[in-house]
Protein backbone atom coordinates (compact mmCIF):
# COMPACT_ATOMS: atom_id res chain seq x y z
CA UNK A 1 0.00 0.00 0.00
CA UNK A 2 1.10 3.69 -0.69
CA UNK A 3 2.57 5.14 2.28
CA UNK A 4 1.21 8.34 0.90
CA UNK A 5 -2.14 8.59 -0.34
CA UNK A 6 -2.30 10.96 -3.18
CA UNK A 7 -6.18 12.04 -4.34
CA UNK A 8 -5.01 14.58 -6.80
CA UNK A 9 -6.33 13.40 -10.47
CA UNK A 10 -5.12 15.33 -13.82
CA UNK A 11 -8.37 15.95 -15.68
CA UNK A 12 -7.99 15.98 -19.61
CA UNK A 13 -10.71 15.93 -22.41
CA UNK A 14 -9.00 14.87 -25.35
CA UNK A 15 -12.36 15.53 -28.26
CA UNK A 16 -12.91 13.42 -30.84
CA UNK A 17 -9.61 10.96 -30.70
CA UNK A 18 -9.40 7.68 -32.41
CA UNK A 19 -9.26 4.47 -30.74
CA UNK A 20 -6.27 3.01 -30.83
CA UNK A 21 -4.35 6.45 -30.15
CA UNK A 22 -6.60 6.35 -26.98
CA UNK A 23 -5.87 3.08 -26.40
CA UNK A 24 -2.07 3.84 -26.55
CA UNK A 25 -1.88 7.23 -24.04
CA UNK A 26 -3.43 5.01 -21.91
CA UNK A 27 -1.28 2.16 -21.81
CA UNK A 28 1.53 5.03 -21.64
CA UNK A 29 0.13 6.55 -18.02
CA UNK A 30 -0.64 3.01 -16.74
CA UNK A 31 2.90 1.78 -17.49
CA UNK A 32 4.52 5.26 -15.52
CA UNK A 33 2.20 4.55 -12.78
CA UNK A 34 3.24 0.97 -12.28
CA UNK A 35 7.08 1.80 -12.85
CA UNK A 36 6.87 3.94 -10.01
CA UNK A 37 5.28 1.34 -8.12
CA UNK A 38 8.12 -0.84 -8.97
CA UNK A 39 10.78 1.39 -7.44
CA UNK A 40 8.24 2.22 -4.62
CA UNK A 41 8.98 -1.16 -3.37
CA UNK A 42 12.75 -1.08 -2.98
CA UNK A 43 12.42 2.28 -1.35
CA UNK A 44 12.03 3.23 3.06
CA UNK A 45 8.49 4.83 3.32
CA UNK A 46 10.00 7.85 3.94
CA UNK A 47 11.54 7.53 0.00
CA UNK A 48 8.43 6.52 -1.60
CA UNK A 49 7.37 8.21 -4.70
CA UNK A 50 3.47 9.41 -4.87
CA UNK A 51 1.76 7.92 -7.97
CA UNK A 52 -0.42 10.28 -10.47
CA UNK A 53 -4.41 9.78 -10.79
CA UNK A 54 -5.94 10.34 -14.38
CA UNK A 55 -9.53 11.27 -15.66
CA UNK A 56 -9.51 11.22 -19.47
CA UNK A 57 -12.89 11.90 -21.23
CA UNK A 58 -13.41 11.45 -25.15
CA UNK A 59 -15.56 10.54 -28.14
CA UNK A 60 -14.21 8.11 -30.96
CA UNK A 61 -14.84 7.55 -34.59
CA UNK A 62 -17.01 4.80 -35.31
CA UNK A 63 -15.60 1.49 -33.67
CA UNK A 64 -16.56 -1.70 -32.23
CA UNK A 65 -13.98 -3.34 -29.49
CA UNK A 66 -14.21 -6.76 -27.94
CA UNK A 67 -13.27 -8.05 -24.75
CA UNK A 68 -11.05 -10.60 -23.14
CA UNK A 69 -13.74 -12.33 -22.33
CA UNK A 70 -15.76 -11.58 -25.25
CA UNK A 71 -16.66 -13.50 -28.02
CA UNK A 72 -15.81 -12.32 -31.89
CA UNK A 73 -19.50 -14.06 -33.29
CA UNK A 74 -21.20 -10.98 -31.19
CA UNK A 75 -19.72 -9.15 -34.03
CA UNK A 76 -22.05 -9.39 -36.55
CA UNK A 77 -20.35 -7.59 -39.13
CA UNK A 78 -17.42 -9.08 -41.94
CA UNK A 79 -14.43 -6.55 -43.09
CA UNK A 80 -16.16 -5.08 -46.02
CA UNK A 81 -19.22 -4.22 -43.84
CA UNK A 82 -17.05 -2.67 -41.21
CA UNK A 83 -15.22 -1.02 -44.23
CA UNK A 84 -18.43 0.37 -45.28
CA UNK A 85 -19.76 1.44 -42.60
CA UNK A 86 -16.50 3.11 -41.63
CA UNK A 87 -16.05 1.20 -38.19
CA UNK A 88 -13.08 0.31 -36.96
CA UNK A 89 -12.82 -3.20 -34.59
CA UNK A 90 -10.46 -3.51 -32.57
CA UNK A 91 -9.66 -6.74 -29.46
CA UNK A 92 -9.10 -5.02 -26.62
CA UNK A 93 -7.45 -6.52 -22.98
CA UNK A 94 -10.05 -5.12 -20.46
CA UNK A 95 -13.08 -7.46 -19.42
CA UNK A 96 -16.38 -7.84 -20.84
CA UNK A 97 -17.18 -8.74 -24.45
CA UNK A 98 -18.41 -6.66 -27.25
CA UNK A 99 -19.02 -2.73 -27.37
CA UNK A 100 -19.52 -0.24 -30.24
CA UNK A 101 -17.72 3.58 -29.49
CA UNK A 102 -18.97 6.47 -31.75
CA UNK A 103 -20.08 10.28 -31.91
CA UNK A 104 -22.11 11.19 -29.13
CA UNK A 105 -20.98 9.21 -26.69
CA UNK A 106 -19.45 10.19 -23.75
CA UNK A 107 -16.36 7.92 -23.24
CA UNK A 108 -14.32 8.35 -19.70
CA UNK A 109 -11.05 6.50 -18.74
CA UNK A 110 -9.93 6.70 -14.76
CA UNK A 111 -6.20 5.56 -15.18
CA UNK A 112 -6.33 5.67 -11.42
CA UNK A 113 -4.37 4.16 -8.83
CA UNK A 114 -6.56 2.53 -6.52
CA UNK A 115 -3.84 1.98 -3.31
CA UNK A 116 -4.62 6.55 -3.59
CA UNK A 117 -8.12 5.47 -2.64
CA UNK A 118 -9.31 2.08 -2.04
CA UNK A 119 -8.34 -1.59 -2.98
CA UNK A 120 -11.43 -2.83 -3.87
CA UNK A 121 -12.39 -3.46 -7.50
CA UNK A 122 -15.83 -4.45 -7.19
CA UNK A 123 -16.20 -0.53 -4.89
CA UNK A 124 -14.86 0.87 -7.96
CA UNK A 125 -17.17 -0.71 -10.66
CA UNK A 126 -20.18 0.31 -8.41
CA UNK A 127 -19.04 4.47 -8.22
CA UNK A 128 -17.99 4.27 -11.64
CA UNK A 129 -22.05 2.97 -12.05
CA UNK A 130 -23.22 5.41 -9.19
CA UNK A 131 -21.78 8.53 -11.35
CA UNK A 132 -23.85 7.71 -14.27
CA UNK A 133 -27.02 6.82 -12.13
CA UNK A 134 -26.80 10.56 -10.48
CA UNK A 135 -25.83 12.01 -13.98
CA UNK A 136 -29.05 10.37 -15.95
CA UNK A 137 -31.29 11.74 -12.51
CA UNK A 138 -30.19 15.54 -13.04
CA UNK A 139 -31.98 14.64 -16.46
CA UNK A 140 -34.94 13.19 -14.70
CA UNK A 141 -34.26 9.44 -15.48
CA UNK A 142 -34.31 7.08 -13.40
CA UNK A 143 -31.41 4.29 -13.86
CA UNK A 144 -30.28 1.36 -11.77
CA UNK A 145 -28.36 -1.63 -11.85
CA UNK A 146 -29.86 -4.88 -13.03
CA UNK A 147 -28.29 -8.28 -11.13
CA UNK A 148 -25.80 -9.96 -12.69
CA UNK A 149 -24.62 -7.33 -15.27
CA UNK A 150 -22.30 -4.66 -15.69
CA UNK A 151 -23.40 -1.32 -16.19
CA UNK A 152 -26.06 1.05 -15.96
CA UNK A 153 -29.62 0.38 -17.41
CA UNK A 154 -32.88 2.22 -18.08
CA UNK A 155 -36.06 0.21 -17.13
CA UNK A 156 -34.07 -1.56 -14.37
CA UNK A 157 -36.95 -2.28 -12.29
CA UNK A 158 -38.62 -5.95 -12.54
CA UNK A 159 -40.91 -6.16 -14.70
CA UNK A 160 -39.91 -2.88 -17.11
CA UNK A 161 -38.69 -2.62 -20.36
CA UNK A 162 -34.35 -2.73 -19.93
CA UNK A 163 -32.43 -0.31 -21.93
CA UNK A 164 -28.85 -0.10 -21.17
CA UNK A 165 -27.52 3.27 -21.70
CA UNK A 166 -23.83 3.01 -20.36
CA UNK A 167 -21.77 0.02 -20.39
CA UNK A 168 -18.38 -0.44 -18.37
CA UNK A 169 -15.22 -2.58 -19.04
CA UNK A 170 -12.05 -2.44 -17.14
CA UNK A 171 -8.63 -3.83 -16.72
CA UNK A 172 -6.65 -3.16 -13.04
CA UNK A 173 -2.81 -4.02 -12.80
CA UNK A 174 -1.00 -4.03 -9.30
CA UNK A 175 -4.14 -1.76 -8.72
CA UNK A 176 -3.95 1.00 -11.60
CA UNK A 177 -6.86 1.15 -13.60
CA UNK A 178 -7.40 1.57 -17.45
CA UNK A 179 -10.63 1.35 -19.88
CA UNK A 180 -13.74 2.41 -18.39
CA UNK A 181 -16.93 3.62 -19.24
CA UNK A 182 -18.99 4.68 -22.53
CA UNK A 183 -22.42 6.77 -21.31
CA UNK A 184 -24.56 7.01 -24.73
CA UNK A 185 -25.54 10.51 -24.92
CA UNK A 186 -26.14 11.41 -28.67
CA UNK A 187 -25.02 8.33 -29.99
CA UNK A 188 -26.68 7.25 -33.30
CA UNK A 189 -28.18 3.81 -31.79
CA UNK A 190 -28.67 2.34 -34.91
CA UNK A 191 -24.78 0.74 -34.89
CA UNK A 192 -25.33 -1.17 -32.00
CA UNK A 193 -27.81 -3.06 -34.19
CA UNK A 194 -23.95 -4.76 -35.78
CA UNK A 195 -23.64 -6.88 -32.61
CA UNK A 196 -24.90 -8.65 -29.98
CA UNK A 197 -24.10 -5.26 -27.05
CA UNK A 198 -21.82 -7.04 -24.37
CA UNK A 199 -23.48 -10.43 -25.69
CA UNK A 200 -26.63 -9.82 -24.65
CA UNK A 201 -29.60 -10.40 -26.71
CA UNK A 202 -32.32 -9.52 -25.47
CA UNK A 203 -31.84 -6.26 -23.93
CA UNK A 204 -32.36 -2.78 -25.90
CA UNK A 205 -29.83 0.19 -26.01
CA UNK A 206 -30.80 3.43 -25.52
CA UNK A 207 -29.35 7.63 -24.97
CA UNK A 208 -30.19 10.65 -23.28
CA UNK A 209 -31.10 11.73 -26.46
CA UNK A 210 -33.22 9.10 -27.33
CA UNK A 211 -35.20 8.77 -24.07
CA UNK A 212 -35.50 12.82 -23.51
CA UNK A 213 -36.57 13.68 -27.70
CA UNK A 214 -33.42 16.40 -27.69
CA UNK A 215 -30.30 16.79 -28.58
CA UNK A 216 -27.81 17.30 -25.38
CA UNK A 217 -24.91 19.22 -25.34
CA UNK A 218 -21.57 16.97 -24.65
CA UNK A 219 -19.85 19.45 -22.59
CA UNK A 220 -22.72 20.29 -19.83
CA UNK A 221 -23.58 16.24 -19.87
CA UNK A 222 -19.88 16.29 -19.08
CA UNK A 223 -19.30 18.39 -16.41
CA UNK A 224 -22.06 16.95 -14.83
CA UNK A 225 -20.95 13.25 -14.94
CA UNK A 226 -17.19 15.18 -13.77
CA UNK A 227 -19.02 16.71 -10.94
CA UNK A 228 -20.43 13.03 -9.54
CA UNK A 229 -16.89 11.13 -9.72
CA UNK A 230 -14.91 14.15 -7.81
CA UNK A 231 -17.56 13.88 -5.00
CA UNK A 232 -18.17 9.76 -4.70
CA UNK A 233 -14.31 9.10 -5.34
CA UNK A 234 -13.48 12.17 -2.75
CA UNK A 235 -10.73 13.58 -5.91
CA UNK A 236 -9.09 16.75 -6.20
CA UNK A 237 -9.52 17.60 -9.69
Amino acid sequence: MNTIQNKKVRFEDLGMIDYQAAWDYQEKLLAETVSIKTQNRKLSAEEQLTTANHLLFCQHPHVYTLGKSGHQENLLMNDEQLNAAGAQFYKINRGGDITYHGPGQLVGYPILDLENFFTDIHKYMRILEEAIILTCADYGLSAGRIDGLTGVWLGHEEGQNPRKICAMGVKCSRWVTMHGFAFNVNTDLNFFGNIIPCGISDKAVTSLQQELGRELTMSEVAEKLKGHLVRLFEMEL
